[in-house]
């Protein structure tokens, strides 16, 4: 995710097959390049909306409230239908594409979702 003033953030959370938080992490970088590493315990993700694909019939969580550390945003799709069916290549269907961040109704980033295992687990 890109935020303004020159920030950034990434995150990432695996599930174990129980849907319960198996490993996360990520990074955070201020506007003035300095970085530091996001624990898993600093990490959330609440669904607040799901979009269930009209093709598959998977549901996503595709709208989510993050947070990690001190920083709180709500993320929501540029548009909904951003499944992608790879069953012939990687084996899986999958959500990913892009997201706006804000705070309180006003848009504060732009970034890229990746939503895996709501259908079939991967294995890998």
């Amino acid at each position: 995710m890109r935020l303004g003033g020159g920030g950034a953030l990434i995150l990432f959370r695996s599930r174990a097959k129980d849907g319960t938080v198996y490993w996360g992490g990520g990074t955070r970088r201020d506007g003035n390049g300095t970085t530091r590493t996001v624990t898993p315990d600093e990490i959330t993700f609440e669904a607040v909306r799901e979009w269930r694909s009209p093709r598959t019939s998977l549901a996503y969580p595709v709208a989510m409230r993050i947070r990690a550390g001190d920083i709180a945003l709500t993320i929501e799709p540029l548009l909904d239908d951003q499944e992608l069916d790879a069953r012939s290549s990687v084996g899986t269907i999958y959500w990913e594409g892009a997201v706006r961040a804000s705070v309180a109704g006003r848009v504060v980033g732009r970034g890229y979702l990746e939503l895996t295992g709501y259908g079939a687990p991967l294995r890998i």
